[in-house]
């Protein structure tokens, strides 16, 4: 049982509560294949207190129209799931499309995260319902693409389940509008790159890594009157600790910082590119900062 914790938790076992690892081992869950509603749709799958489906639709973008899937996960009142950066404890999704065929990338995109309070700390995550959308490059242009997605989650409460569900779904070369309206307000949530000219960004990032404390203050600037702001901070290599809010949203400007527990936190973050995400009900943007 040991190995089934370790596999989906690679990430972040180390840093969850007994409680919800113990709760991880005696209620693991696994979906079955799901088979298609609709044209590029799976069936709902039950899985613990929550269901989730993959759908799919063509969006027209920048770049042109173009096939989207989407990972639609419901959650029962007062579970919830987490982020790439699930916080200070919980696990990532992930996402395994290495069954699927005629695809030459699936890019998972991250709608906008909350924070939540748990046993382990401060979560980062979603609650009730969250779609994660899916932009899907063909390896070669107007034939079929099998979708076959491997999908692992944690979902928690007061103890932290693993789930496991698979699908397979076939997207015709002219897919059609299928769920597009659907992935449309999904990709809305999705923060966008930060702009000098454009609300929210970051006004500010002080690095004192050099200290007997070490910490990264950071100034932000959010439209007037913005609410549910925030700040998360991750990266693909390292784990970075949770943002402080300093105080709240005042006159367009919110200061957060994040404290580094010990001399080798800092040293990891050192020439690795940091993703901030400033969320608000007003847009969410990112920016890419490394640490010198």
């Amino acid at each position: 049982m040991s190995v089934i914790v370790t596999s989906l938790f690679a990430r972040r076992a180390v840093s969850l509560p007994a409680a919800l690892v113990v709760g991880a081992v005696l209620g693991i869950a696994s979906g079955s294949v799901g088979f298609a509603a609709l044209v590029g749709q799976s069936s709902w799958m039950d899985q613990t207190n929550s269901k989730v489906r993959l759908v799919s639709g063509t969006l027209t973008g920048d770049d042109g129209a173009g096939p989207y899937a989407g990972i639609q996960l419901r959650m029962e009142s007062g579970w919830k799931t987490y982020w790439r950066n699930p916080g200070d404890s919980g696990v990532p999704p992930t996402f395994d499309w290495s069954g699927s065929k005629n695809l030459k990338s699936a890019e998972v995109l991250y709608p906008a995260p909350h924070r939540f309070a748990d046993a382990g700390g401060t979560a980062i995550g979603y609650k009730n319902d969250v779609v994660f959308p899916v932009k899907i490059t063909p390896e070669r242009s107007g034939e079929p693409v099998e979708l076959a997605l491997a999908f692992d989650y944690g979902l928690c409460k007061d103890l932290c389940i693993p789930n496991a569900v698979t699908f397979g779904v076939a997207l015709p070369p002219h897919l059609g509008k299928g769920d597009a309206v659907l992935l449309k307000t999904a990709l809305a949530r999705v923060p966008r790159p930060a702009q000098a000219d454009k609300l929210p960004r970051i006004a500010r990032i002080t690095a004192k890594l050099d200290g007997p404390e070490p910490t990264l203050e950071i100034e932000a600037l959010f439209p007037s009157g913005a609410t549910g702001t925030d700040l998360f901070i991750e990266s693909p290599e390292v784990i970075v600790p949770v943002p402080k809010s300093l105080g709240p949203l005042s006159d367009g400007m919110q200061r957060f910082t994040v404290v580094f527990l010990s001399p080798s936190e800092v040293e990891a973050i050192r020439g690795k590119p940091l993703n901030f995400t400033l969320v608000s009900n007003e847009g969410s943007t990112e920016t890419i900062w490394t640490a010198e």
